[in-house]
């Protein structure tokens, strides 16, 4: 097998459609049946079962994508580390939470981009902690932004770089508006706009109301925080949700925020890497433009 060969079976793998992958690859489509093909062969297994114009992975198929993925990624970081000699290439994927990359991250990249613009960034949605971090267990993700309690581990590097304040808030017509202190009784009953499950605010606010004996059952899902910011704005219900996504529109009067009881667990905001992934130099200095940028917002 070849890398070249590896590479046309991941985007095969993540996208199952050849037609799609050729695309992507800039391939004919007959070579990346071809490439696929011989690598079954040289296997002597069906990496994919085909029904008709559907195809899926089969078992083998999906136990040996998590090598395909560890093999080309330590074959970019092989590229990386010869970096002095020749222009930096190679890919950095980073899972972040919607409110990162529309908040903190643009200025970051900005900068890291002009710095490598040969080196390719690629972003996946981190709505559950635990799958950001199976993620980076299984060599899927470079670099993850985690949003959580701070607890240690023998397996990442977890770097807290700020506590996140999160806000509960509502229309500003909305009746627990006007009391000067809400408790988690008061919302028993109202329409709660919630991100998905998993996502550390939302189960923060859904442990703090269990532990008391209140029941969360009017609850809507969404995937976007943009989306829970406008029904809130057009007065679906309330929302708990980070500072940095609300504080404009909270500032120039499109919601209000609702006055907690008492204090909830503090949660903090992480950057996080597998201890041993391999500290090439575009991975170290996206890294410190992160401590950089970071230690610049908690100084406002």
């Amino acid at each position: 097998m070849d890398i070249k060969q590896l590479k046309t079976f991941k985007i095969a793998a993540e996208n199952l459609n050849f037609t799609k992958t050729a695309k992507i690859l800039n391939f004919a489509q007959s070579s990346v049946t071809s490439q696929i093909k011989a690598l079954e062969t040289e296997l002597g297994i069906s990496l994919f079962e085909r029904i008709g114009k559907r195809i899926t992975l089969t078992e083998y198929g999906k136990k040996y994508k998590l090598y395909a993925d560890k093999i080309i990624s330590l074959m970019e970081e092989a590229e990386w580390s010869i970096s002095e000699y020749k222009e930096t290439t190679g890919t950095l994927i980073i899972g972040a939470q919607e409110s990162q990359c529309t908040y903190r991250l643009p200025s970051i990249l900005k900068e890291f981009k002009n710095r490598f613009p040969q080196v390719k960034l690629v972003f996946k949605p981190a709505h559950s902690d635990e799958i950001v971090k199976r993620e980076l267990l299984q060599g899927n993700l470079d670099i993850a932004f985690i949003t959580d309690v701070t607890t240690p581990s023998d397996v990442f590097c977890m770097e807290p770089l700020i506590e996140e304040k999160i806000k509960m808030v509502a229309n500003p017509t909305h009746p627990l508006t006007l009391k000067s202190r809400v408790f988690p009784s008061d919302i028993e009953v109202e329409t709660l706009l919630l991100t998905e499950a998993g996502c550390s605010y939302r189960t923060l606010l859904e442990n703090y109301c269990r532990s008391l004996g209140v029941s969360l059952t009017n609850k809507i899902e969404f995937v976007s925080i943009e989306a829970i910011k406008q029904c809130v704005i057009a007065g679906l219900g309330i929302a708990f949700l980070p500072e940095m996504a609300v504080e404009k529109d909270i500032k120039e009067g499109r919601m209000v925020e609702i006055k907690w009881s008492e204090e909830i667990s503090s949660i903090y905001t992480h950057i996080a890497w597998h201890k041993d992934k391999y500290m090439v130099k575009p991975f170290s200095i996206f890294i410190d433009l992160v401590r950089e940028n970071f230690n610049r917002i908690q100084t406002f």
